[in-house]
């Protein structure tokens, strides 16, 4: 039988180990998390729990995306595996949108039953919303493992995937395919150099104008030199204004393409099969990588389903399959060290010199993003 003093000395015992942990004075007890409704939930602990989380999802039965490609960064193997593992209908409209115009959409759409309920978006356009209010803050379970440069203080976005902006070129087309910035000025490229969008509404084509300017004597803090250098390869007609997509890819339109690595790689598996050989290169002169943020909209028809969705795609699951469409998973430096990496799949990516990427600041990004909305069109169309 255990005696009373050494009953107290033991339970003395584990409060000191308690305090000295950081968890909290004796006699105190952890405040329990109030449970709110998911339209509310700031985190799957605050709707109840994951299995609450689940259970609220199901009953929804349904998920509204907007302009997700199943080709972008494997959103198609995402879809499949969410339906599959929850038995939740994704339905995914307008599927070739750009960024702003999701922003638009849960403007026109508000209280709507077929409003999106998640976005996927450049981080310059997730700021832009999170600053409008159109964002419900979540965190997902694996928020503290997110860098803290991929995701927003106040819980509005985290970033899921990223890439490298790279030039895609046909070889069976193109004699000498380029592999920076100052060779698409040359002349053999003539007509020949497409952007995948429209950089004041597109992320991709964003970055391609931002990975231009630091080719260029530009910097995260001056963009203007990338737009000035997409002027000057629309005067020496080698500037494309065809959509580099694989069907157009085969009929010669855009033979050479400025677009996310992820996107330019996954063209080789679409392409096999016809007389396109196609190769990718990340520019030397203007390396620039980027990630995409996920964000939940404030008044989501679905906000049960909606979280849950951010939560598979934060999950180990999930950050696997982005590797199954060559983008960089935003955990992957963290799946690495704790041995849930598919290593498989990131042996795939290519290799990028120099150190670890550096991202501009959420102010460099505003304010980038407001000097192409100003320039661009007089600058390209002007």
């Amino acid at each position: 039988m255990v005696g009373p003093r050494r009953t107290r000395a033991a339970a003395l015992v584990a409060c000191l180990c308690a305090v000295a942990l950081g968890l909290g004075a004796c006699g105190e007890e952890s405040e329990p998390v109030k449970v709110v409704p998911p339209a509310v939930a700031t985190s799957a602990e605050a709707a109840g729990g994951m299995d609450a989380l689940i259970k609220a999802a199901k009953k929804e039965g349904t998920l509204h995306t907007t302009t997700l490609l199943r080709h972008w960064a494997n959103y198609g193997g995402l879809m499949d595996g969410f339906q599959r593992k929850y038995g939740i209908k994704i339905v995914n409209s307008n599927p070739f949108g750009s960024s702003q115009q999701e922003i638009d959409d849960i403007k026109r759409s508000r209280g709507k039953a077929s409003a999106p309920d998640v976005l996927d978006l450049g981080d310059a356009f997730a700021q832009s919303a999170a600053r409008e209010g159109l964002l419900a803050p979540y965190r997902v379970a694996d928020w503290d493992r997110i860098p803290a440069n991929q995701k927003d203080p106040d819980g509005a976005w985290f970033n899921s995937y990223g890439g490298y902006v790279a030039i895609g070129c046909d070889e069976s087309r193109v004699k000498v395919c380029p592999v920076s910035f100052a060779d698409l000025l040359k002349p053999e490229y003539r007509g020949m150099v497409a952007l995948n969008g429209n950089p004041t509404t597109a992320g991709s084509a964003f970055a391609g104008v931002y990975a231009a300017a630091l080719a260029n004597g530009g910097s995260f803090d001056d963009i203007q030199p990338g737009i000035d250098f997409f002027a000057k390869l629309d005067d020496v007609g080698n500037y494309n204004r065809g959509n580099p997509n694989p069907e157009a890819i085969v009929r010669g339109e855009t033979p050479i393409s400025i677009e996310w690595d992820f996107l330019n790689l996954r063209h080789i598996d679409e392409l096999r099969g016809t007389d396109v050989r196609w190769k990718v290169s990340i520019p030397f002169d203007g390396s620039f990588s980027q990630y995409y943020a996920q964000a939940i909209n404030k008044y989501a028809p679905h906000p049960a389903a909606a979280r849950l969705w951010q939560e598979y795609l934060a999950s180990t699951e999930g950050q696997n399959l982005r590797l199954g469409g060559y983008a960089r998973p935003v955990l992957m430096d963290v799946m690495a060290k704790d041995g849930t990496l598919d290593e498989e799949k990131a042996a795939r990516l290519p290799t990028i010199e120099g150190g670890a990427p550096t991202f501009p600041t959420a102010a460099q990004l505003s304010k980038a993003l407001r000097v192409v909305e100003e320039n661009w069109t007089e600058a390209i169309d002007g």
